[in-house]
C-alpha cells in the first residue's frame, strides 16, 4: 500500500499552471457523497468492570479501560456508558440486561500469574442469552512495552467473535514529521489509538513516503540520505536499515511491498518522465519495468491477492494526475478515478483495501482542497463516493480491518492526523496539532 509523498507532489506541481484557485465546494462528476457500506446496524455492547485477583486490581482497570476505547474506536458498537450496580458481579442476568437495551455483554476476570497476568473473557449473546465465545490471555505486566499491544490483540478477538471479521485495534500507523529543531522529515511509528508515539529514524534528511511489509516486520521509506532518493528496509524489531540498490538511475520514490513479501514494486524518476518497476528485494535481483512512457508513472498499490496494481498517472496529456489500474504484472491500465473530459479533476495517493474490491484516494476538481474518494472496483465499471466534505484531507492509508481510513487533515483549528469509518462516516483525531505526511497504516501486528 502506497501513496505519493511530498517529493511525488512536487512533481505533480510542476507540471501544473501557475495560480490555480483553491477548490470551493465544486461537486465531482461521477461521485456520490456517502458512505461505502450504506446500510450498518450498530448493536449495544455493555462492559462489566473485570473481577481482579488479589494483585491485579490496578491491571484490571488499565485493560478494562483499553478494550472500552478499542471497542469504541471499532465503530462496530454503541457502548453502553454506565452499568447499574446491581448488575455488577458473578453470574449474567440475561433478561435484565436486555431491558437495558444491551445485544452484547463483555465479561472478564484478571488473575496474576507471577509479574504477568491473566484474562479470561467472555462474551454473551444477550437476545439469545448465551455465551457466545471466550477466551483465555496472557499478558504481560503493565510496565513492559508490549502489554498495550497484547491488550489491543485481546480487542481483536472481540471483533472477530461478535462479527467474523477483523478488528485494527493491534496495529500501528507510519508516517513522516519533521522533529522539533530539525528541517527535515524523520519516520515517526503511533498505535492505532494515538498512543506510543516515537521516531524511528535519524537520517537527518528527508524520509518519505512509508510502507509496511506483510507481516508488519519491516518498513520500506524513500530517504534522501545518500544524497539521491533512495529505497530503505528497516526490520523493525531489530532496528537495522539497509539501503536497497537495484542499479538504476534516477530517484527511486513510493516504494510499496507486494503480496508476496519478496518482491518490491516503486517508481523511478528522470526529468520529467518515471516508470514502474518491481524488484526481488530477498534475492536483490531482477528489475521489471511495468509501466511508464512519456508521462510519469508513480505511487504503486497492490491488491490484496497481488493480481492488480493501482498507481497515478499523468498519461491523458494533462497535467492533473489520474488513478490508473492495471494487472500486477503490467499491462494495459484503464482510469478508475472519477474523469470528465470537460472537469478532469485532480486525484492521487491510491491505496488499496486489504479486504475487498476497493480503492482509497484523495482529490478534487481543482488543485488546492482535497476530499477523501473511494472507487469501489467492479466489473461493470466503478461506483466513487466522497467520505469527507469539511477542511482539506489527503494521502488515505486503509486499515487492517478494511472499514477505516487514516489520513492527513486540516480543519479551522489546525492540522491532525485523522481516522474514517467508511460504514459509519464516524471520523476522529488521533493526533491533533501535528503536521504529517503519507499516514500508512500496518497490517495486523502478532508481536509487541
Amino acid at each position: 500500500m502506497r501513496h505519493c509523498g511530498v517529493s511525488v507532489v512536487v512533481l505533480w506541481a510542476l507540471l501544473l499552471p501557475e495560480g490555480v484557485a483553491a477548490q470551493e465546494r465544486d461537486s465531482i462528476p461521477g461521485v456520490t457523497l456517502g458512505l461505502v457500506y450504506e446500510t450498518t446496524y450498530t448493536p449495544a455492547l455493555g462492559i462489566r468492570p473485570f473481577t481482579p485477583s488479589l494483585g491485579a486490581d490496578q491491571a484490571a482497570a488499565q485493560v478494562e479501560a483499553i478494550i472500552a476505547r478499542d471497542l469504541r474506536y471499532s465503530d462496530r458498537f454503541r457502548m453502553m456508558d454506565s452499568i447499574p450496580e446491581a448488575l455488577v458481579g458473578e453470574g449474567v442476568d440475561y433478561s435484565l440486561w436486555d431491558r437495558l437495551g444491551a445485544v452484547w455483554l463483555l465479561t472478564g476476570r484478571i488473575e496474576a500469574a507471577g509479574e504477568r497476568f491473566v484474562l479470561d473473557l467472555e462474551v454473551h449473546d444477550v437476545v439469545y442469552g448465551r455465551m457466545k465465545d471466550s477466551g483465555r490471555f496472557d499478558l504481560p505486566n503493565p510496565r513492559e512495552e508490549g502489554f498495550r499491544m497484547a491488550v489491543h490483540r485481546v480487542s481483536d478477538s472481540v471483533v472477530e467473535w461478535v462479527f467474523d471479521e477483523p478488528g485494527m485495534a493491534a496495529s500501528r500507523i507510519a508516517f513522516s514529521m519533521i522533529p522539533l529543531g530539525s528541517a527535515t522529515k524523520e519516520m515517526y511509528l503511533v498505535d492505532s489509538d494515538g498512543e506510543n508515539l516515537r521516531r524511528i529514524t535519524n537520517h537527518g534528511a528527508t524520509v518519505l513516503s512509508p510502507t509496511w511489509s506483510p507481516d508488519g516486520s519491516k518498513l520500506a521509506f524513500t530517504s534522501f540520505k545518500s544524497g539521491v532518493a533512495r529505497t530503505w528496509i528497516q526490520e523493525l524489531e531489530l532496528r537495522s536499515e539497509r539501503m536497497i540498490e537495484p542499479l538504476r538511475t534516477g530517484d527511486h520514490i513510493t516504494p510499496v511491498f507486494s503480496p508476496d513479501g519478496e518482491t518490491m514494486s516503486f517508481a523511478v524518476t528522470s526529468g520529467a518522465r518515471s516508470g514502474i518497476f518491481s524488484y526481488n528485494i530477498e534475492r536483490n535481483c531482477c528489475l521489471t519495468h511495468l509501466s511508464g512512457g512519456r508521462w510519469n508513472d508513480i505511487s504503486p498499490t497492490y491488491s490484496a491477492d497481488g493480481d492488480w496494481l493501482v498507481f497515478n498517472s499523468n498519461r491523458l496529456g494533462t497535467a492533473n494526475p489520474q488513478i490508473y489500474m492495471m494487472p500486477g504484472r503490467g499491462g494495459e491500465a484503464d482510469v478508475i478515478s472519477p474523469y470528465s473530459f470537460d472537469r478532469p479533476g485532480y486525484f492521487t495517493a491510491p491505496d488499496w483495501s486489504p479486504t475487498d474490491a476497493v480503492v482509497a484516494f484523495h482529490g478534487a476538481i481543482r488543485r488546492g482542497t482535497y476530499h477523501i474518494l473511494v472507487a469501489r472496483v467492479e466489473e461493470r465499471g466503478q461506483r466513487v463516493r466522497q467520505l469527507t466534505w469539511e477542511g482539506n484531507n489527503e494521502d488515505p492509508s486503509w486499515a487492517p480491518d478494511g472499514r477505516h481510513l487514516v489520513f492527513k487533515g486540516e480543519r479551522r483549528w489546525g492540522k491532525g492526523l485523522f481516522v474514517v469509518d467508511v460504514a459509519t462516516g464516524n471520523t476522529r483525531v488521533i493526533l491533533p496539532g501535528v503536521d504529517v505526511t503519507v499516514p500508512e497504516w500496518s497490517p495486523a501486528l502478532s508481536g509487541g
